[in-house]
């Protein structure tokens, strides 16, 4: 997966557009203008921020489904992704909570959006949904008989869950891209809102072997520079809303804030390892 390519940067931000309830949750509304409206209010600000991309997910949906979900939430996805990508001009994610990676990729195959989340892709998770089967098998072989180029992005040992049996973060990355076959993958703490660690970071990115690896929660403008030692890209929400607060919209200042910090940690990180390839260059040649 070449990140450069897909998001002009090696290093992307990628925001989160948390949809409001849709359809057929128990939350929901009524009124899917209001839920478009907020979307495109998030999509606006995380864009004129600055971050490299955006993901898509019906993050107010919960209790969540653990696979598929209701007809009518991936139709109200597919309206709302499709507007946005008509308003900004990023790369597109999409996430159908809980693990409806199937929907996931018709929305994303459908509309040319760029990538997918999927929090379980392979192995069995124990959530407060029950227990979740990864599926690889049947959504790669889906991925190509819909002729669809989406990359996958998938989380190893997803938050809100603990893995059934004990498999460690090295085998879980290892097996998830080698096994699962996917394009990335993606590290969180154990909650929304908690970061990894650096120590799994960099033990993730060492099983990875080139494979992007992504910050999954918890990152925000104080700890981004360490977390990107260890990490490719971030995945970013909750730190971005008005003060923090998960149910509250996106704060464009925030937005501008994260950014910055997260671009200035990663130039650090460019010239640090600049000069360490320089260093050895004229060690071998001394």
């Amino acid at each position: 997966m070449d990140l450069n390519q897909l998001f002009k940067t090696p290093h992307p931000v990628i925001g989160v557009v948390h949809l409001l309830p849709l359809p057929a949750s128990p939350q929901w509304g009524g009124n899917i203008k209001a839920v478009i409206d907020r979307a495109e209010q998030e999509a606006t600000a995380l864009a004129s921020g600055g971050v490299d991309g955006l993901i898509v997910e019906n993050f107010f949906d919960a209790p969540f489904t653990k696979s598929q979900v209701d007809p009518a939430v991936v139709s109200a996805m597919t309206l709302i992704v499709q507007r946005l990508m008509n308003l900004v001009t990023l790369p597109m994610g999409i996430n159908v909570l809980r693990n409806d990676a199937q929907s996931a990729l018709a929305i994303a195959t459908c509309v040319k959006a760029q990538f997918i989340r999927v929090n379980v892709l392979t192995g069995v998770m124990a959530t407060d949904q029950g227990l979740i089967e990864g599926q690889a098998h049947q959504l790669l072989r889906y991925r190509r008989e819909l002729g669809s180029n989406v990359k996958i992005l998938a989380d190893v040992l997803v938050k809100h869950a603990r893995p059934l049996g004990s498999p460690n973060l090295t085998t879980a990355v290892q097996d998830t891209i080698e096994r699962g076959l996917a394009d990335g993958v993606i590290l969180s703490g154990w909650a929304t809102g908690s970061p990894p660690n650096l120590e799994d970071l960099e033990l993730a990115s060492a099983a990875a072997d080139g494979t992007p690896v992504f910050i999954g929660s918890g990152a925000n403008w104080e700890n981004i520079a360490t977390l990107m030692q260890a990490a490719d890209g971030v995945i970013v929400s909750s730190s971005l809303k008005r003060h923090g607060r998960r149910d509250q919209p996106i704060d464009p200042i925030r937005v501008s804030q994260f950014v910055q910090a997260a671009k200035q940690s990663i130039e650090r990180k460019t010239s640090q390892a600049s000069a360490a390839s320089n260093s050895e260059r004229l060690t071998s040649e001394v």
